[in-house]
């Protein structure tokens, strides 16, 4: 592109850009001659995909602005009208970023302009909310406005069908065709008018629902320490919590209000180094039997136990704990149908379905996927999502997770028993399943392709001294499993160990998933197990950040 082009392209955005802010923005940077980031601005268009949208906000066709949010839901509205869906009704929520009021009702206008039926939920609220709210209105399409836990200078757009799921191809590329397709925004009418914005009722079913994922009469005692990160979560989570007769959780009140500057956290998401740094610190002050935390759209739950060998007493649990915890107290509760879980988690979920006699699934990474599986009763993966309750919220869903971890601690400590005493039965049932993860943010993308490239081009045949058996390009799909940028290997030695290495879907960053097994006969050999593991899966993320060029 020229530059006469480059100016022409941003000139033309200018004209249609319905956002004073952004246009300012815009026109500075076109009065200043900054070439180098209008081009970076105007190299193509934010890509809708299986996520939506997801990006930083600003100006241009490759940030999230309105805009763009314009284009998506006009192409959301011709998709769905070309599916035979005219005069449906389309639900839609929202976090409390930046600009995402101004993106759901841009939406709702959009919708009502193109012959659909909008609601909007009636104030910022957790994106399970939207997903039980497609159900139960009938409704056939949702958008959530959220960026969830991504940095405070980002924003996104997820799309659900009206079997209250996220969207899987081919229903993204062809949402992303009729995208494509609108030439001006002058094209998409938008009245000021026309769509309903709901009151609370939808809010109220959703916590009724809440209800269905605890057993009558069980014991309701754990104290818990809550923070909402930022988001959206505390209302909602303290008013399932009031209604299920816990005790009230203890906020953490520099994080329990909706913020989205998230002013005490370098990344709004419990699973960055100090995010929960805040909460540990209330937990020394109230001393509870377990921290809980929502990410900012409050659709994943991270939680915490006492560990008096760690320093600050207090340690997170790994999304696979959490996930082998909740299926246990599933198992025992009774739950029949399909546990499923994405191929990043942790395999010992199959050993616990099993044993169990209850069906299992492995899918793609995304609930998008764990989602659809058929007969479906409970879904986790390992980035800190559980889907507990698949026919109120088909997605993963933080506030009745929270529920469902706080009745299990509940039922431990009425018999004197931890969160930490179970997984030690898990592991001495199944073996230790240890996992961990090499995560790799970058600002450069072609450091993510390159990596992958070298694993592709010279794939490793050993890793912490562990043979790798089987080494699977998922690009190519497997038996169950369909196409996926992603690598696969199997190691077998000493200890049986996999790693799965993807780029993230949401973010810049290359993922890296560990797990060793290593059998535990009696309790006294857990504390050498996990001594092993620790050591092999150190050894393993060197190994492969090595053969990955990294």
């Amino acid at each position: 592109m020229t530059q006469d082009d480059l100016l022409a392209r941003a000139q033309a955005w200018l004209a249609e850009d319905p956002d004073k802010e952004t246009r300012e923005e815009l026109a500075k940077l076109i009065d200043a001659g900054a070439t180098d980031e209008l081009a970076a601005r105007f190299a193509g268009t934010l890509q809708f995909g299986t996520a939506g949208l997801r990006g930083e906000l600003g100006a241009g066709p490759m940030r999230m602005n309105r805009s763009v949010v314009i284009r998506a839901a006009a192409g959301l509205a011709a998709y769905l009208r070309a599916k035979g869906q005219e005069g449906g009704l389309v639900v839609i929520g929202y976090d409390a970023r930046y600009k995402s009021a101004d993106f759901a009702r841009d939406t709702a206008a959009v919708m009502t302009g193109a012959g659909l039926r909008a609601a909007l939920l009636p104030r910022p609220l957790p994106t399970p909310v939207l997903a039980y709210a497609i159900r139960h209105l009938g409704a056939v399409a949702g958008v959530e406005v959220t960026a969830s836990h991504n940095p405070p200078r980002d924003n996104g757009y997820k799309v659900y069908l009206g079997d209250g799921s996220q969207i899987v191809p081919p229903a993204d590329a062809e949402i992303a065709a009729e995208i494509d397709a609108i030439r001006s925004l002058h094209d998409v009418p938008r009245p000021e008018t026309g769509w309903e914005t709901l009151g609370d009722e939808v809010l109220n079913a959703y916590l009724e629902r809440t209800d269905a994922v605890l057993t009558s009469g069980s014991p309701r005692t754990a104290r818990t320490v809550y923070t909402a990160m930022h988001g959206v979560g505390k209302d909602v989570l303290t008013a399932a919590f009031a209604r299920a007769g816990f005790p009230p959780p203890a906020l953490v009140a520099a994080q329990a209000e909706p913020d989205p500057a998230f002013p005490t956290v370098a990344f709004p998401n419990p699973e960055e180094p100090g995010a929960m740094d805040l909460a540990f610190e209330a937990a020394r002050a109230v001393d509870p039997d377990l921290v809980i935390a929502n990410d900012p759209d409050a659709d994943r739950c991270a939680v915490a136990v006492p560990d008096a060998s760690v320093v600050g007493g207090w340690r997170m649990l790994r999304g696979d704990e959490v996930g082998a915890l909740l299926a246990a107290h599933l198992v025992h509760k009774g739950a029949t149908g399909v546990f499923a879980e994405s191929i990043v988690s942790s395999s010992l979920l199959g050993r616990i379905a099993e044993a169990a006699g209850v069906g299992y699934e492995e899918t793609l990474t995304g609930f998008k996927w764990i989602a659809r599986v058929e007969g479906l009763r409970y879904g986790y993966e390992e980035a800190l999502g559980y889907c507990v309750d698949p026919e109120g919220v088909r997605d993963k869903d933080g506030i009745t997770a929270a529920l469902l971890v706080t009745e299990l601690a509940s039922v431990l400590k009425e018999q004197g028993r931890t969160l930490t005493d179970l997984l030690d039965d898990l592991a001495v049932a199944h073996g230790l399943h240890a996992t961990d993860q090499l995560s790799v943010r970058v600002e450069d993308l072609s450091v993510i392709a390159n990596a992958m490239t070298a694993l592709r081009e010279r794939p490793p045949v050993a890793l912490a001294g562990l043979t790798v058996v089987s080494a699977e390009d998922l690009t190519k799909g497997t038996e169950s499993l369909p196409p996926t940028d992603g690598l696969r290997y199997h190691l077998e030695g000493d200890y049986k160990a996999r790693v799965i290495v993807r780029p993230s879907g949401t973010e810049p960053k290359l993922k890296c998933y560990l797990e060793v097994v290593v059998p535990v006969a009696a309790a006294v050999d857990l504390a050498p197990a996990r001594a092993t593991a620790g050591e092999v899966l150190v050894a393993i993320k060197r190994d492969l950040s090595a053969a990955a060029g990294l």
